[in-house]
């Protein structure tokens, strides 16, 4: 258990367990959200709320931001009752929202103009494994500031990636959500074709499970989709953040894509039709639509939980170090 003060800030699906995992381990905890009703939890259960931004990061050691955005993360650091106002030095501020790369790296700056430090600490896996504090972290910074986080990441999380300098994270982060959504397209397509073609729906998805066509999507969002409940705690407004800062950073690079900007006009489409605030795995609904059928199995849960035990989170090495 780390002795360390930490304050928590961003209070939504996946901030909210994250903060729970450090209030089960014992942690001193202060919280953050503009949402009173996301606070009071976390209170009851020990943490203490902070009326600002600014008052939390002067009465902690570590300042973790988890925030829907790139605009929202600014806001709270640079307002006037912002985290920087309140920062001293010393600080170590966890950035683990999903975020824009350059941006991160522009506010660590302001960060460590002031002697604190910085890493970029987005996290991976879903809101049933933030729930277990079994989800995977990436974190990007200097080795010294990696190490001096990890005590507080192996509460977090569980298999935790020290991915090189500051921004290179949020870079892997959006790779990944990326790779996870055109998982989810497809799997909407391979899913409607199975139910139109007459297929067992529960094989089918023991067909997918065991074969090639595989994925950690597939063994957590395909099974939601067949639930019916298609409640994955994340919605088409924040796939479409992700794609997009995924698609802005190849076009940054001048990588010529093909794919994601159909996969960012498949949810462009899904959120005109049913919303931003639409759960994301409900893009299958487009395809139902068109087909006239519900694809659905049977005994499928309406939301995820993680059975694996939670271990103490530990450092993965890649290969060749």
């Amino acid at each position: 258990m780390t002795e360390q003060r930490i304050g928590f800030i961003g209070l939504g699906n996946v901030g909210s367990q994250l903060a729970g995992n450090l209030l089960r381990h014992g942690v001193d905890l202060t919280v953050r959200d503009i949402d009173p009703q996301r606070v009071a939890p976390l209170v009851a259960r020990g943490a203490r709320a902070a009326a600002s931004a600014r008052e939390l990061a002067a009465a902690v050691d570590v300042v973790i931001t988890c925030l829907p955005s790139p605009e929202i993360c600014a806001l709270v650091m640079e307002g006037a009752d912002g985290v920087l106002a309140g920062l001293a030095s010393g600080t170590l501020w966890l950035e683990m929202s999903t975020t824009d790369h350059a941006e991160v790296c522009r506010l660590a700056a302001a960060v460590e103009e002031r002697g604190a430090t910085a890493l970029d600490c987005p996290v991976s896996g879903g809101c049933h494994r933030a729930a277990s504090g079994n989800i995977s972290i990436f974190a990007g910074g200097t080795r010294t500031a990696f190490e001096r986080a990890l005590p507080v990441l192996a509460i977090l999380g569980q298999r935790i990636l020290h991915t090189g300098p500051l921004g290179s994270a949020s870079q892997l982060k959006v790779l990944t959500n990326y790779l996870c959504t055109v998982h989810l397209a497809a799997l909407a397509e391979a899913l409607t074709v199975a139910r139109v073609a007459g297929l067992d729906l529960n094989t089918a998805y023991e067909a997918i499970r065991i074969s090639s066509g595989n994925s950690f999507v597939h063994e957590t969002e395909s099974q939601v989709i067949l639930n019916g409940s298609r409640d994955i705690n994340f919605t088409m407004d924040l796939v479409i953040k992700d794609v997009g800062l995924f698609d802005s950073l190849a076009r940054e690079l001048g990588v010529p894509l093909e794919l994601s900007p159909l996969v960012l006009a498949i949810f462009r489409d899904g959120a005109g039709r049913y919303g931003g605030r639409e759960l994301s795995p409900n893009i299958i609904r487009r395809l139902e639509e068109a087909c006239g059928v519900r694809v659905l199995g049977s005994g499928f849960p309406a939301q995820l939980t993680d059975e694996e035990p939670k271990v103490r989170g530990y450092e993965v090495v890649p290969r060749g170090r």
